[in-house]
Order: structure tokens, then C-alpha cells, then sequence
């Protein structure tokens, strides 16, 4: 069982074995700080099987946590204070994706030494197709890197 937690965020419903990544897409690495609890293949109804993802005393904004749309597009949001959920939200595809993800063209622009964020624009939502900002190569969820 995983436990709760007093203030913070709690990502539910993430696709299965997708916790690391949402972790990664939302700039959590080594050295933080805050409690991180990250439960993979949990038993759902609805799902089947699930990830959830608890960050102690760090709460969201809804443009945080859109980054997690294209690795978790059914995940929700909860942010906790005083162990009661205080708002929920869906993850809402954004219309781009800015310095979470590398164009998967090697010969980018954007993957060279130049001091150039990458942009990944979202040019249909479903099934989500993205096409980079410099290179204008388009691409599948598959395909995504994370920088």
C-alpha cells in the first residue's frame, strides 16, 4: 500500500510502466529534494494496471502538468493539502511541447551545440501527431525523446 501524503501532488492513473518518464518530463532528477513515492503496475479497474506518482510539498500548475500529456494522456492530477484533495484535474494536450522533448532528427538543429531550445508542436491530437519547430520533420509519440 502506498502511502499518503499531507501537501503535494499526486499523479494517478499514468500508464503502466510510464512513472519514470512523467518523472523525467517534469524536470524530477536525481537530487531532489522532495519525497518522491512512484508505485508502477498497480491493479486498476479501469485501467487494468496503473502508475502513480506522489511529489511531497510541491504543487503542479496545470501547464506542469500538461507536460505529461503524451506519455499519460488518462493521467489526473490531484494536488493534496492537509491530506484532502483540494483540486483534480486531466492532463490537456498542449499546442507545444518547449525544452521537454528533442526533435528524434539527429541532424536537427535543435540537437546540435547551438543554444537552441527544442519545440515540438502538436499538429493533430488524435492520434497526436508532432512535427519539430527548426527541422519541420514530423513524428509519432513513439519517436519522442526526452532531454
Amino acid at each position: 500500500m502506498v502511502r499518503r501524503i499531507k501537501d503535494g501532488t499526486v499523479i494517478d492513473h499514468c500508464e503502466p510502466g510510464s512513472a519514470f518518464k512523467v518523472l523525467a518530463a517534469l524536470g524530477i532528477k536525481e537530487g531532489c529534494t522532495n519525497l518522491i513515492t512512484v508505485a508502477m503496475n498497480v491493479p486498476s479497474r479501469k485501467l487494468g494496471k496503473k502508475d502513480i506518482v506522489k511529489i511531497a510539498d510541491r504543487f503542479l500548475t496545470q501547464s506542469e502538468a500538461n507536460r505529461i500529456a503524451l506519455i499519460s494522456p488518462r493521467a489526473t492530477v490531484n494536488l493534496i493539502r492537509d491530506y484532502k484533495v483540494i483540486d483534480k484535474r486531466k492532463v490537456e494536450l498542449p499546442e507545444a511541447f518547449v525544452n521537454i522533448f528533442k526533435c528524434p532528427n539527429p541532424t536537427c538543429i535543435s540537437n546540435s551545440n547551438e543554444p537552441i531550445t527544442p519545440v515540438i508542436l502538436v499538429v493533430r491530437p488524435e492520434p497526436p501527431r508532432l512535427m519539430c519547430k527548426y527541422c519541420s520533420r514530423y513524428f509519432d509519440v513513439n519517436e519522442l525523446v526526452l532531454t
